[in-house]
């Protein structure tokens, strides 16, 4: 059984980071996190605004400017060395912060911080592996290239991974040499506030990471707008994706944008079932589908499709759902407003008449206040309907039969999103021509997600934005190429 002793938060949470001094806001307000387990209060975060915004601005500056920027590539890199390890020492900590700050199980939350300290292992070691060149050019010259930071990058961090997109972008700016102005979500920033700490008890300069809380409309908006920000890294919604890009334009500022997805799982029927099942259903049901990259539509060809919708619908009705600290398979949506939105879709497939294959169900004994949302699996659904269309972002999945590769590829291309896809077939031709149709930015061929790869470039084409994040892709995009041409005769 869990423990029933109350978690006390073992630091302040309402404060921000700037110069490595941590400071309430200017102007004093706070905004209360609510535990989405229960509905109950959690803790109070700074409600930082413009003026917070433009001190880390500077703050971040002068870290460039001073030590931080006097740091060599190999010094960057034991520093984020030594950060992952104290956030490895940190694990357990970690884990229930992020369990009890956006509801998922606690396993969730323990693999999400090891995923940090491997991303920090990464790029700490990356940071001075990354080469300019040489070129050949005119008789007389010497040509070559450098790749440098971009200077003070902006970090906006949405509520459903903290700690994982945290480590793909923070840690990759940071190896390149970037200073770090960091924004996280008003409804989670318990991990990054934590993250934050073990950061400057690491040995990190003061400025180099600045950690500003509040609303998007207020931090979120002045730190995209901020003429002193050179570079805009952001997770999370279309349409903010779109102001924050349009913000970022007036300054002529590189945006990488890691957007929404509708992905999906494609299941030939030779396709090995046995190894593709787990695959099928988790994909679409971790952290209470609030994932961009979660397989919202199984696509399935039409000889299998009878076995694979009573296999899954077998496995829906066996998931056990409850509060983050029970550590069960799911947990509450983030919010009150989440839970309105997956219920509004919901109520949208009843009015259409879609069938319902399978429903988890919740618990008597789960809080009343809690934000549970049941998880269902529809069956043949149109492949134009809302529910096959739109990103939802809750426990929903669809499931849609095919006739061959041309239906597949025609249905899992005709959304607005390309984010990720999965192909499940033994067929080698089949995987390749697949793999290379598909309008995404990762194809997963007989597994998905591929355990998170740290080391795989990710990101999307179409609503599903640009730019790339993880591998050596994302140190690239958080730096600046510089050509030198030397005259020498």
């Amino acid at each position: 059984m869990p423990d029933s002793t109350p978690f006390e938060i073992p630091f302040p949470t309402h404060h921000l980071l700037i110069a490595g001094r941590w400071q309430d806001a200017c102007n004093g307000q706070k905004l209360e996190l609510h535990n989405p387990s229960d509905g109950t209060p959690l803790a109070h975060m700074a409600r930082g605004t413009a003026a917070d915004i433009d001190a880390a601005v500077q703050a971040a500056q002068t870290a460039l400017d001073g030590d931080w920027g006097r740091l060599t590539a190999a010094e960057r890199g034991r520093l984020l060395g030594a950060i992952g390890r104290k956030v490895l020492e940190n694990v357990e900590l970690l884990a229930m912060l992020e369990a009890l700050d956006v509801g998922k199980p606690l396993k969730q939350g323990r693999a999400d911080a090891i995923a940090l300290a491997r991303y920090l292992e990464f790029y700490g070691g990356a940071a001075d592996k990354v080469h300019g060149e040489t070129l050949p050019f005119l008789a007389g010259y010497t040509a070559l290239t450098l790749r440098e930071p971009h200077g003070v990058t902006g970090h906006i961090v949405p509520w459903n991974y903290p700690m994982q997109i945290v480590g793909r972008s923070v840690g990759a700016a940071l190896a390149m040499g970037n200073a770090c102005v960091l924004k996280p979500a008003e409804e989670a920033c318990l991990t990054v506030l934590a993250f934050a700490r073990i950061a400057m008890e690491a040995g990190l300069p003061a400025g180099a990471l600045n950690v500003v809380t509040g609303l998007g409309e207020e931090a979120g908006a002045a730190l995209s707008a901020h003429p002193g920000v050179q570079h805009i890294s952001f997770t999370g919604s279309v349409a903010t994706g779109a102001a924050i890009q349009s913000a970022a334009a007036r300054n002529a500022v590189p945006v990488t944008l890691e957007l929404g997805g509708k992905s999906p799982q494609i299941v030939f029927a030779d396709a090995d079932l046995e190894a593709a099942l787990p695959f099928l259903v988790n994909a679409g049901i971790q952290n209470a589908g609030q994932t961009c990259s979660a397989a919202s539509r199984i696509l399935v060809e039409r000889p299998v499709f009878e076995a694979i919708r009573e296999r899954m619908a077998e496995r829906y009705r066996a998931l056990r759902i409850g509060p983050a600290t029970d550590d069960l398979d799911m947990g509450p949506v983030i919010s009150k407003r989440q839970q309105g939105i997956v219920e509004h879709y919901l109520a949208l497939a009843r009015d259409s008449g879609l069938r319902v294959a399978a429903q988890g169900s919740i618990p008597q004994h789960v809080p009343g206040g809690g934000f549970y949302v049941r998880p269902t699996l529809f069956d043949d659904v149109p492949a134009d309907h809302a529910l096959a269309q739109q990103e939802i972002f809750g426990p929903v999945q669809v499931l849609i039969a095919f006739d061959g590769e041309a239906e597949a590829l025609r249905i899992a291309n005709g959304t607005a999103f390309g984010l990720v896809a999965g192909v499940w077939t033994r067929d080698g031709g089949r995987q390749m021509r697949m793999a290379r149709a598909l309008k995404c930015g990762q194809v997963f061929i007989n597994n998905y997600g591929a355990g998170g790869g740290v080391e795989l470039p990710f990101g999307g084409v179409k609503h599903s934005g640009h730019g790339r994040e993880k591998g050596f892709e994302a140190l690239y995009g958080f730096s600046t190429l510089k050509t030198i041409a030397i005259h020498h005769g």
